[in-house]
């Protein structure tokens, strides 16, 4: 069964706390395709820069499975899993068009990747490095696809090129 099956319908599951990949690894063991995408992700613990991957939906998985069979109870069950989002006593479908995009914008492993169709004037945040958590707005992309962004430093402000693996868009899907 993949999230591209006409019979399954796509749902989002409540993971315990840093349980992502065991419930990943349960979940596929019992026959379920599972979709868990990650993001570079930079942090300054003990003023060191640290790149993790990391999921851009922190706390959930999105699985595939037939509803009418009664699946819901298993993957429930799963080690790792809280429970399936739901809106009173019914689990809430996710639209398949909203995972496909989703899917496309990541690689074979998972890792989404910056966005193809920016243009001047869209905002980004910065994810590597000193700027880390820095929003800026695009002002120019150069064939290489690096993108210039204006920044404040030290009272001026300078243009500074980032490369397309250093930042995601603002907006959303």
């Amino acid at each position: 069964m993949t999230f591209h099956d006409r019979g399954a319908s796509r749902f989002l599951a409540r993971l315990k706390p840093n349980c992502g990949k065991i419930a990943e690894k349960n979940l596929k063991r019992q026959g379920f395709q599972t979709f868990l995408p990650m993001e570079e992700e930079t942090r300054q613990p003990d003023g060191k820069f640290v790149t993790a991957m990391r999921p851009p939906f922190p706390g959930y998985i999105f699985v595939a499975f037939d509803a009418a069979c009664g699946f819901w109870r298993t993957v429930n069950s799963t080690y790792g899993i809280t429970r399936l989002v739901s809106f009173g006593k019914e689990q809430a479908a996710i639209p398949l068009e909203l995972v496909s995009q989703l899917m496309l914008r990541c690689d074979a492993k998972g890792k989404l990747l910056p966005p193809k169709f920016l243009k001047p004037g869209d905002q980004v945040t910065l994810t590597k490095g000193l700027f880390d958590n820095f929003v800026a707005e695009v002002k120019k992309i150069a064939p290489n696809r690096r993108v210039w962004v204006p920044m404040e430093l030290m009272g001026g402000q300078t243009r500074v090129a980032v490369g397309a693996d250093q930042f995601r868009s603002v907006r959303t899907l």
